[in-house]
């Protein structure tokens, strides 16, 4: 439950006037930024400030900076703050802390993460303690400071003046206030090639550039001990990178060269590496049997693999990447140069070596080179070549023994498991913790049902087994009422037509069950349409039946007609032209489909037709249309409105009932999205099912809610008939207007999405065709599903005749 202020009044009392304008005023943004139980603690941490007795402009700071901290880098970083001012209150005044306060927004947003925020936490504590003098000035020009160095710079830089000045107070203030020569000379070589705040948001558009995907990209504070800094790794999904890189210089060359990769390509290649990692990569279940060699050589593998498929979909990152891999083919003494050289080989095919091992794995990725999108390769070409180091006694040091390449992971993502909820790994803002946890059958009858829980619900329960009767007939209940248990969340790309790439697992689909309805509202559907349905028979009739077609009247039929041999002769006697077409060609004749009608419900359908009464006949309609102009009952035109959800409905019963008289194997499912994590998959009908009462019960009670996530439907869709053998495989789309979701507002991202699923399904051998009641279908229709793919129902009224016509004609 959210708190309000005016909970706090006694609160806003003992602050003051003035404290107590200031914090209604910042209230609403507090609000935004701190949980519940952060928001308590915020305004706790301000009582507190406020019986230390220092002073109202303390806890104005206080309360202006803690929610500005807690935007950029989380509420857990506020109480960290407040304990600092806490321990420093007895060794300086109010005004250093309101300064503390009022600066730490500027280092949260220059260090950008919680671990460095709290580094540079304990710095202040530290200058404070050895030289408290020194703690104004420095804070005065703290962004100056950040915007110039690495946390493990500012570490060095205050340390050289603590240590230089420790008895000077007057050149120790003007060491901090950065009017000395030394300070900047010091702060000049203390100073890094990229920083890497000023470039992580160049980083994110530049990797979603690529990918079509959103990466999480964090800071270490690489150079605090030393300038050489951290490897980048991957951890939780987050991609952690050094917080600067220099421009990389390779031995030998000069700085100014053309072999000179500046900070900023390195900061490219390393995210571009590590996201590759993320797309391609997948956690090894079986790391802790492998030993550090073997690791170290699948790790190896590993990275060639991912960059080859990266580089096949992005040329221009090989270059980068060759001139970020320093190889010496004349160096091999230990693993380390060999490494260098293998890394190298496996991603430029012209740089020449011949040591064993290199050539070895060369040959190796050259002759799976089909399946470079396995993971378990690596693995698998990784353990030969570590048999080959050990056969070859190449000597290897743990501690040393890395390939040198600057931009390279450690690879730790490979041995540790990314599940952030396995390991207690707090969640990200946006994200909620939601546990499905498989429990025996006790567990479920002991724990006390929660009737209003949702999909959004923090655990999801799901019994290990089906659930049998008391009295077990070696039937489930599942069994025993025709239902097949729901099926987990299943995740879908999908395509942006801006960057020409697939978002990878964009979208969860989830199976749902269809409510259920009265079968007697589908009777009387057959009953209401009882023209359609006699002309529907004729139709039946006339498709082609099945088994031994004798077809005449072909010239190089299987045998002879006699009559028609006979006309020909008496012709050619009476000097007339014969008919050549005097033979029988005798054909197999097999209905061999499976069709899938997907029907959109979202919450258009439930739109009335205007001045509809009826869909029966014209004749109904006309008559209906008297009645309710003698009517006198200003209700009765509302009562009898039929909306788009009628018709579809109507629609899929004579179409089902036409179906099911052909024989044909058929399926009618539904649809409909709430953002692109909640796209809800009804079956209605499967095609193993009877089309008996319980189909009818579920045709009946289709409802119409949410948007129109088309395309992440069609994928669903040709995914479960891609599993049928039928020769022909039909899908049919019903919708009554475009592709549509409440998150997405680009109206052509969803089209050209949809537009991709029906090309995907194309190439796996489903047609696919679509009738809409979108009077205004012609502008994007014919794009998406071709120019003789679609229908455009002028007469929306004639939905239910129309559409059991269409599948007989297409699929006679």
């Amino acid at each position: 439950m959210a708190i309000q202020l005016t909970e706090y009044q006694d609160l806003l009392e003992d602050l003051g006037e003035q404290a107590g304008e200031v914090l209604e005023a910042t209230w609403h943004d507090a609000v935004r930024v701190f949980s519940p139980r952060g928001l308590d603690a915020y305004l706790k941490g301000a009582a507190g400030l406020k019986s230390l007795g220092r002073g109202s402009d303390l806890v104005i700071s206080y309360i202006e900076s803690a929610p500005l901290v807690a935007k950029e880098i989380g509420e857990q970083a506020v109480p960290e703050l407040l304990s600092l001012a806490i321990k420093m209150y007895s060794r300086t005044s109010a005004e250093v802390l309101s300064l503390v306060f009022s600066t730490a927004p500027t280092a949260a947003n220059r260090l950008g993460e919680l671990d460095l925020f709290n580094a540079y936490l304990s710095l202040l504590d530290n200058l404070v303690g050895k030289a408290p003098r020194a703690i104004r000035p420095f804070l005065e020009n703290l962004d100056i400071l950040l915007g110039q160095l690495t946390l493990g710079g500012l570490r060095r830089w205050i340390a050289w003046g603590v240590s230089a000045y420790r008895n000077d107070f007057e050149a120790q203030a003007d060491y901090f206030s950065l009017n000395s020569e030394q300070a900047k000379a010091v702060l000049l070589q203390e100073q890094r090639g990229v920083l890497f705040v000023n470039v992580q948001r160049r980083l994110n558009m530049y990797l979603r550039s690529l990918w079509g995907r959103d990466f999480f990209i964090r800071p270490t504070s690489g150079d605090f001990e030393t300038r050489e800094g951290y490897r980048p790794y991957i951890e939780h999904y987050f991609i952690h990178l050094p917080d600067a890189f220099d421009d990389y210089v390779p031995e030998g060359a000069e700085a100014d060269s053309e072999q000179t990769v500046s900070g900023m390509d390195v900061y490219r290649a390393s995210s571009a590496h590590a996201a590759a990692h993320i797309v391609f990569s997948s956690y090894d279940t079986d790391a802790e049997d492998l030993s550090n060699l073997q690791r170290l050589m699948i790790g190896v593998i590993e990275d060639a693999r991912i960059e080859i498929l990266a580089v096949g979909k992005f040329p221009g990152m090989k270059p980068l990447w060759i001139k970020l891999l320093p190889a010496d083919p004349s160096l091999d003494e230990g693993l380390q140069p060999i490494l260098d050289r293998l890394a190298r080989a496996l991603l430029d095919e012209h740089y020449q070596d011949t040591h064993p091992l290199v050539v070895q794995a060369r040959s190796a990725m050259a002759a799976n080179e089909s399946r470079l999108q396995e993971p378990d390769l690596a693995r698998e070409i990784g353990l030969e070549l570590a048999e080959q180091v050990i056969t070859q006694k190449i000597p290897l040091n743990s501690r040393t023994d890395h390939y040198s390449s600057v931009y390279r992971d450690d690879n730790r993502c490979l041995w540790q498991s990314p599940d952030h909820r396995e390991e207690g790994h707090e969640l990200l803002p946006s994200e909620t913790e939601q546990v499905r946890k498989y429990v025996s059958i006790m567990e479920m009858i002991n724990e006390v049902e929660v009737e209003n829980a949702g999909d959004d619900a923090q655990e999801i329960w799901v019994l290990e087994t089906e659930l049998f009767p008391y009295e077990d007939e070696g039937k489930s209940y599942n069994d025993m009422e025709g239902k097949e248990p729901i099926s987990s969340p299943i995740h879908y790309h999908e395509w942006d037509y801006q960057t020409q790439l697939e978002r990878p697992n964009w979208v969860t689909l989830l199976e749902k069950r269809p409510k259920m309805g009265d079968p007697e509202k589908i009777e009387e559907i057959l009953e209401r349409h009882k023209p359609v349905v006699r002309r529907l028979k004729q139709l039946i009739e006339a498709v082609q039946p099945q088994g031994v077609i004798r077809q005449r009247k072909v010239e190089d039929g299987d045998e002879i007609d006699l009559n028609a041999a006979i006309g020909a002769m008496i012709d050619i006697r009476r000097g007339m032209q014969p008919d050549a077409r005097i033979g029988i060609r005798t054909t197999l004749q097999i209905r061999d489909l499976s069709v899938l009608l997907l029907i959109d419900l979202s919450e258009s359908t439930n739109d009335p037709l205007p001045g509809s009464k009826s869909l029966l006949t014209a004749d109904s309609l006309q008559t209906a249309s008297i009645e309710s102009t003698l009517s006198d009952d200003p209700d009765s035109e509302e009562s009898d409105e039929v909306t788009i959800l009628d018709l579809s409905r109507e629609a899929a019963t004579l179409m089902a009932d036409a179906m099911d008289k052909i024989g044909d194997p058929f399926a009618i499912h539904g649809f409909d999205s709430n953002g692109r994590h909640d796209v809800e998959y009804y079956r209605f009908k499967d095609f193993e099912e009877p089309y008996d009462e319980e189909v009818k019960a579920h045709l009946a009670g289709m409802t119409g809610q949410l948007s129109t996530r088309m395309g992440a439907a069609v994928r669903h869709a040709g995914t479960l008939l891609k599993q049928r053998a039928s020769a022909k495989k039909i899908l049919f789309i019903l919708t009554d207007g475009e592709p549509a979701d409440n998150d997405e507002h680009d109206p052509q991202y969803l089209r050209f999405d949809t537009k991709k699923a029906v090309e995907e399904l194309a190439r796996n051998g489903i047609n696919t065709f679509c009738l809409t009641l979108d009077p205004y279908a012609d502008e994007y229709v014919s794009r998406i599903f071709g120019a003789k793919n679609f229908l455009v129902l002028d007469h929306v009224s004639r939905l239910p005749e129309k559409l059991p016509e269409l599948y007989l004609s297409l699929t006679k």
